[in-house]
């Protein structure tokens, strides 16, 4: 008969969704893992696979946390004010208690860029091309800007996304701010 689970298994993944995201994938051993999670290596494999595995439930999981602020920006009727809206808001749910600075996904993006993880990379890919598609639709609400443009400002916002995420690990509240400000001026 299986034994069953001393641990959470929700609360043991968000500790190391949170490991990963303060530390990246590659510098994130076992040993850490099983410090922060406060489970032995066993406890792991047998509920995740692997250190890749443990990661890609992280992603998952971070990308639950995130929904709320998608959902918002997918609904918003208010073209570019809702892109400069879900700027913020993905910048202050990381000032959340538990919550890293930056961005996960962003991260993790920036760390698998050059590295031949076909599932990892899919679903980099994946949020990003989505991401850009919301901007997409966003940014031609109610637009008198050819397709071009808009495709050049989605890419632009893209970007800027990428370059936030890095800026909030360091830079101050105030900072980050006029960041925003100057991103939208200057659509």
């Amino acid at each position: 008969m299986a034994r069953k689970k001393a641990y959470n298994e929700d609360v043991v993944l968000e500790k190391a969704m949170n490991l990963f995201w303060k530390n990246g994938y590659e510098s994130t051993s076992m040993q850490m893992l099983e410090k922060e999670m406060g489970i032995n290596k066993f406890s792991i494999y047998s509920s995740f696979g692997n250190k890749r595995g443990l990661f890609l439930e992280s992603l998952k999981g971070y990308n639950k946390k995130l929904n709320s602020v998608f959902e918002d920006l997918k609904n918003s009727k208010a073209g570019i004010d809702g892109i400069k809206h879900f700027f913020y808001n993905s910048v202050n749910i990381c000032k959340l208690k538990g919550y890293q600075k930056g961005c996960l996904v962003t991260n993790t993006y920036n760390e698998f860029s050059n590295k031949e993880d076909e599932i990892i990379n899919e679903q980099m890919n994946s949020f990003m091309n989505n991401l850009k598609d919301i901007f997409i639709e966003k940014l031609s609400l109610n637009s008198i800007k050819d397709r071009e443009t808009i495709l050049k400002q989605a890419n632009y916002l893209l970007l800027a996304k990428h370059g936030l995420s890095a800026a909030s690990r360091v830079n101050s509240d105030k900072e980050i701010e006029d960041y925003i400000e100057m991103i939208f001026q200057n659509l």
